[in-house]
């Protein structure tokens, strides 16, 4: 029996806020355990939240950004449920009002289309945080509310997705999207950003859905696809041995690559869902979704298609540049100096690459657009090899000067002269006899061989091309 997979995810995105949705306290990350807290997010008796109005605006520009239908009304309401660390024994969030409802999103998942719908997108607050560890006591759990109240937004898709490989592909589009308008921050690792997988198996042609099971706080692409991957083939594996799925959620165990069990959910929990009573209806200004619409920047699927179109690179390359705004800013910069591929290669290999060795935001980087350009040109009008305009980038990152400053210091200047060269090339040929007559034996890529010793000889000055046609030119005869 053939089992197709049924597979939901609901997207749960830190707001880029200066303070919590409902209090003055602020949401960053890494302070002292409860030292970001006061009576409203602790849910003091007499404390009255009070709706913060960037994270509305926030939310919004999520929801535009998605294609979701923004609703002039919406309301909030508490959700009741107890955790330990719930101070007030529910969540104020959004339930049959949100402030968002439809949209989609477009993706390619191995050369094939893909859409997946977008439910709802609702705010809420976040609730704090149990500490297993660092209590001086095994028996012990702590409660850090630091992260109480901090502004989420929830975006919860419709059961479109099929494969593990598109819902991570989903969850990084969010992302992109997210941090791209500057919504979220993107970091997964500190949480600001997260996801619960629901997941089913059916038999191919079966119109009704399995038992869904839910895999809860993924925090990384790659755990996300591993975990569906998972449970996918558990689920079809115990329906084919004639067994049954229990409706529960799951976590998953990145050194094991399984999903365990966490808690049942045989019947659909009473929330007991009722509108909160200490906030009004949230009630939109006239003009203020246009007012958000309007500050919305290109968004990265956008941004991509363009740079095919107007730079001609491929689309390889357009994903990578356009991963990250700044850098896609930094490329546009070079590119408009250098030609584009050239640009292109230098920004996603050399660039990228000290910027990860280095832990080094692009704003930060040594080496500015400008310069960068300028070194390209030296090498694309063959003043410099590509091989010493390496040695020139890494200078110009230690030294923050400009590659004409080093290349002239340094005596780099690629050597085009015959005279200058056929003397080398003499040296190189007397030299290596056997890879001579390896050549004139009819091995012909005995001369690669050559030229890497005239450029040895020339500490990488000499024109590559120059010396292939010499040296060719000098066997031949």
């Amino acid at each position: 029996m053939h089992f197709e997979p049924v597979i939901g995810l609901e997207v749960h995105a830190q707001l880029q806020t200066r303070t919590k949705i409902f209090c003055g306290c602020t949401p960053a990350f890494g302070a002292p355990p409860n030292t970001h807290t006061c009576p409203v997010c602790l849910g003091m008796p007499g404390a009255l939240p009070v709706l913060n109005a960037d994270a509305v605006d926030k939310a919004i520009a999520a929801a535009l950004a998605l294609g979701c239908t923004v609703h002039e009304v919406s309301e909030f309401a508490r959700k009741n449920y107890f955790y330990p660390d719930l101070p007030k024994g529910y969540q104020i969030s959004q339930f049959d009002r949100p402030i968002a409802t439809g949209g989609h999103v477009d993706l390619e998942v191995d050369g094939e289309a893909v859409r997946v719908g977008i439910t709802r997108i609702h705010m809420e607050e976040d609730a704090g945080k149990s500490l297993h560890e660092g209590t001086g006591d095994p028996n012990l759990t702590g409660i850090d509310l630091n992260r109480a109240g901090t502004p989420l937004i929830e975006i919860v898709s419709e059961p479109d997705l099929r494969t593990a490989a598109a819902a991570a592909a989903y969850f990084t589009h969010i992302r992109d999207v997210l941090v791209a308008i500057g919504v979220n921050d993107g970091n997964l690792e500190e949480g600001s950003l997260r996801c619960d997988a629901n997941v089913s198996v059916r038999p191919v042609g079966q119109a009704a859905f399995g038992t869904k099971v839910e895999i809860k706080n993924v925090n990384s692409f790659r755990f996300l696809q591993k975990a569906i991957e998972y449970e996918i083939a558990r689920q079809s594996a115990v329906i084919a041995e004639g067994g049954t799925i229990t409706q529960e959620t799951r976590l998953f165990d990145p050194d094991s690559g399984r999903t365990f069990s966490m808690r049942s959910k045989e019947e659909a929990h009473d929330y007991r869902y009722f509108p909160e009573p200490d906030l009004p209806l949230l009630v939109l200004a006239p003009g203020q979704v246009d007012r958000v619409r309007a500050s919305l920047p290109e968004l990265p699927h956008a941004r991509r298609a363009r740079f095919v179109d107007q730079y001609g690179l491929p689309a390889y390359d357009a994903g990578v540049l356009t991963q990250d705004v700044a850098v896609a800013a930094y490329f546009e910069q070079v590119a408009a100096a250098a030609p584009a591929k050239l640009a292109s290669n230098w920004v996603m290999g050399e660039v990228l690459r000290k910027l990860k060795d280095e832990n080094v935001a692009i704003g930060d980087a040594p080496v500015p657009a400008g310069r960068l350009a300028e070194l390209i040109r030296l090498v694309d009008e063959g003043t410099i090899s590509s091989a010493a305009a390496k040695q020139v980038f890494e200078a110009m990152w230690t030294s923050g000067e400009a590659a004409p400053v080093i290349v002239e210091r340094e005596g780099l200047k690629q050597v085009g002269d015959e005279s200058a060269l056929l003397a080398h090339i003499a040296t190189v040929i007397a030299a290596n006899p056997d890879a001579v007559a390896s050549y004139k034996a009819g091995r012909v890529q005995a001369i690669g061989a050559l030229v890497g010793q005239v450029m040895k000889l020339t500490r990488g000055t000499a024109n590559p091309k120059v010396v292939h046609a010499l040296l060719q030119r000098q066997l031949d005869a």
